[in-house]
């Protein structure tokens, strides 16, 4: 339990461990997009084809999303410090082996390794934060720099990308993991506590941890290589099927389980159930701006990968600065009002991005857009995550960062299954100016799509409840209960 003052972040020990997980958080986010300005070069030194290439991005995809909620799961039984540094280990070795990858098969497997260790980071850094700092305006100001990292590497990601391919070659967008995530190998045993004895009499749920992989992974799988193999395919069909079958299968053994691997007083956690909500819907909206944006700069204004990087420091100043203000905006203003006006804010961006965006218009007529679509990207992603932390036990914050983060990543790929199916639908069979001209008319009715999706976010944020603590209920003294009905692992059960 947090030692520290209430209200301020604790000793150089906390603040050390802090720095700690948001560094690790920072270099997994990098990966969602620095691999994606490389992958023309990727393509060139390894030979993929136009239609395999986007399974170096699938394949860490499909790991990822299949493994969140296990390395949740995981953190809470096996320990947090444990699970966070072999993700970190598997993080490292699968970004040396694809730096190193002679083959597209082999730069595959590397792929999927770097997903599976992502997807233990992601949880435990968050269940970490959250169980070193007290709930309320103390926790909400480590989210802020948890999230902050994890915003900013989000856009730093294609900055980076950039100037590593453009300077020394695509191996670079992997080779930089590596001592990066050797830094935070290095400190973790000396700035996380021990993990403590297994609690006796919970089991890891096998049966249910297996569904829900699978399930998940086919589901992602069958979304992401939907557009490419064809939605009709023998393969994408029976992913989907076999997904499907997966997840009602998960649902059958957790109803019937013990120790479920998800519990419903979990699901019964308004603010819990809310904040996946957002989370899913965030992802495949705002995370799918940068990946169109990216597209817009390279198809349609031939940016090489330099130019395309440098594109994004607007958005990347804007989105840190707004996410390290996240936390006390949620402790002033209340989650509910900080949640529903950035996903205003970021609909309004939205919206003037999607104008801005033509097949001849200059740079500065996107600056507007990407201003406000990154003031709501970097608060609402910090506040996402302080609202699935809400009123969750410890023994259980692993598991429902999983749920949340795993959200985020089937909402990545939903939307960016349907968002494409808008970009592309009026460019077939074209080629040369008409094909530019095509593809940015495509990428500008995707993302007046995204405005309008942003703004019915907005309406799911109202369903959220305030947090002890902040504006609305008084705040909760250390080592006494919280008002009815928000207590640790009861909060904000559904009304």
């Amino acid at each position: 339990m947090p030692d520290s003052p209430s209200g301020r972040l604790g000793g150089n020990r906390q603040a050390a461990t802090l720095a700690l997980l948001a560094f690790a958080m920072l270099i997994v986010s990098l990966d969602q997009y620095i691999v994606v300005v490389a992958l023309p070069e990727i393509g060139r030194a390894l030979g993929y084809s136009v239609q395999t290439l986007q399974t170096v991005i699938s394949a860490y995809a499909v790991a990822s999303a299949g493994f969140l909620l296990l390395g949740g799961r995981a953190s809470d039984l096996l320990g947090r410090r444990r699970i966070f540094v072999s993700g970190l280990a598997l993080y490292a070795g699968g970004s040396l082996a694809g730096g190193l990858a002679p083959t597209p098969e082999v730069l595959l497997i590397a792929r999927a390794v770097q997903g599976l260790g992502g997807a233990l980071v992601f949880p435990s850094t968050l269940a970490l934060v959250n169980t070193t700092f007290a709930e309320g305006p103390e926790r909400n100001r480590a989210l802020a720099i948890w999230g902050g990292a994890g915003a900013a590497g989000l856009v730093v990601g294609v900055l980076l990308g950039g100037v590593l391919t453009q300077a020394l070659g695509w191996e670079a967008v992997f080779f930089v993991n590596v001592p990066l995530a050797a830094i935070d190998l290095s400190l973790a045993f000396a700035l996380i506590p021990a993990d403590r004895a297994r609690e006796i009499g919970r089991r890891f749920d096998l049966p249910g941890a297996l569904c829900a992989t699978s399930g998940v992974g086919l589901l992602v799988f069958a979304l992401v290589q939907g557009p490419n193999l064809g939605w009709g395919s023998t393969g994408i069909v029976a992913s989907a099927v076999a997904g499907l079958l997966s997840l009602m299968a998960f649902v059958v053994i957790e109803r019937r389980s013990r120790d479920p691997l998800m519990p419903p007083r979990l699901l019964a956690n308004r603010n819990l159930g809310t904040a996946v909500a957002i989370a899913f819907l965030f992802y495949g909206t705002f995370g799918s701006v940068l990946y169109f944006l990216t597209l817009y700069f390279q198809d349609v204004h031939s940016y090489d990968a330099l130019e395309t990087g440098l594109a994004f420091l607007l958005p990347t100043a804007v989105v840190v600065a707004c996410s390290a203000l996240a936390g006390r905006m949620a402790t002033r203003f209340g989650l509910r009002p900080t949640l529903t006006a950035a996903l205003l804010v970021g609909a309004l961006g939205a919206t003037a991005l999607g104008l801005g965006m033509s097949p001849d218009g200059p740079y500065a007529a996107l600056i507007p857009g990407l201003i406000l679509v990154s003031i709501g990207d970097g608060v609402v992603f910090t506040t996402i995550f302080i609202a699935a932390g809400t009123g969750v036990a410890d023994r259980e914050q692993g598991v429902s960062s999983g749920i949340a983060s795993t959200s985020t990543s089937v909402g990545a790929a939903v939307g960016l299954a349907l968002l494409v199916l808008v970009a592309t639908s009026g460019t077939g069979g074209l080629a040369g100016e008409a094909l530019r001209i095509a593809t940015s008319n495509g990428l500008r009715a995707a993302v007046l799509v995204i405005a309008g999706a942003i703004a019915a976010t907005a309406l799911v944020a109202l369903n959220l409840r305030p947090q002890p603590g902040t504006r609305g209920l008084p705040p909760c003294p250390r080592g006494l209960p919280a008002p009815a009905g928000l207590r640790s692992g009861q909060g904000g059960q559904g009304s």
